[in-house]
């Protein structure tokens, strides 16, 4: 089961309190996966359909304590790969349909005409628990969640630019920074930041899982910053290596040419104590030195060894 089905059946958990909570979480997820069909007479079916067991469990339950209403529960088996199933859930006039889509703000009056809403009705989301629980519906309706061992992104797919901006903006109420763009014929609202991601996931109460995002991130981030070490140790050894080289390049050259007894006598003795230790940096080489210098004292006679080695290469070549 992938990481955010496993977070929609921990959401389907949780059970509201208060009224008006429920009915904000029955908005949101009719809002994201509800269609309404017409039947004879003019009245109103309401058909919700999600590939969430638990998602659809969860909502029957929620019209059930809130309007009294069972709605009907078909399970549709997919041809292709008989991989997943869908739940859709019917509501027709009879259960009451249209005013349930009076109150979650979707059927609405302008000028004494019937018409249906883009957007989130806001007398829904007045307080900060009925936000969050709005929100809770969204995400089960059309979210999705990436495994944080893979990537981090969240996203929710809306089937208009003014839901998507509704939904971006009640996200962002919560002092987040969702984004949105266009794909196909869809809007999506998503968040890539993974600190983002656990707030969100705590805004919605899915605890669990947030805990268990939260370990991935720190060890990743921990995994990465070994990584940074060794890379940077890595290239700390290289770099030490390839200057040890050169040193002993420049003294050989010094020594096969003049002669190391040509070399005043603080450079004879970083001379020979480089040829006695081709492999140390400069700060192993410093213990070595009898009496000690600093370390930018010894890089110094190094620095004055590669300028007679220059010349001398000067030299040959003309």
């Amino acid at each position: 089961m992938s990481f955010s089905a496993t977070t929609k059946n921990e959401l389907s958990r949780i059970e509201s309190e208060k009224k008006c909570c429920k009915l904000a979480e029955i908005a949101g997820f009719i809002r994201m996966c509800g269609t309404i069909k017409l039947s004879g007479g003019g009245k109103l079916t309401v058909v919700v359909v999600t590939e969430n067991p638990a998602a659809a469990r969860n909502f029957k339950r929620l019209i059930k304590d809130y309007f009294g209403i069972k709605a009907s529960l078909v399970i549709i088996k997919t041809a292709i790969l008989k991989k997943n199933h869908y739940y859709e859930l019917i509501i027709d006039a009879d259960m009451n349909a249209e005013q349930i889509l009076r109150e979650t703000g979707i059927l609405m009056v302008k000028e004494g005409c019937n018409y249906i809403s883009d957007g989130i009705f806001s007398d829904l989301i007045r307080t900060k628990c009925c936000r969050r629980s709005y929100l809770r519906g969204v995400f089960l309706g059309a979210g999705t969640i990436t495994d944080p061992e893979k990537a981090y992104h969240l996203e929710i797919v809306c089937n208009s630019e003014i839901l998507c901006n509704d939904v971006k903006k009640l996200i962002n109420s919560f002092g987040l920074h969702s984004k949105s763009i266009k794909r196909k014929n869809n809007y999506i609202v998503y968040i890539k930041e993974a600190e983002q991601i656990i707030d969100f996931l705590n805004i919605l109460g899915a605890h669990s899982h947030l805990l268990y995002f939260e370990n991935i991130r720190i060890m990743k981030e921990m995994r990465n910053k070994t990584n940074r070490i060794n890379n940077c140790d890595s290239a700390n050894l290289d770099k030490t290596v390839n200057a040890s080289l050169r040193q002993v390049q420049d003294i050989k050259l010094i020594e096969r040419t003049r002669g190391l007894a040509s070399l005043p006598e603080k450079l004879q003795e970083a001379a020979k104590l480089r040829l006695e230790n081709t492999e140390s940096s400069l700060s192993e080489l410093i213990e070595l030195m009898d009496p000690p210098i600093g370390k930018s004292g010894l890089n110094h006679r190094y620095k004055k060894i590669e300028e007679i080695a220059e010349k001398i290469r000067l030299a040959e070549k003309t």
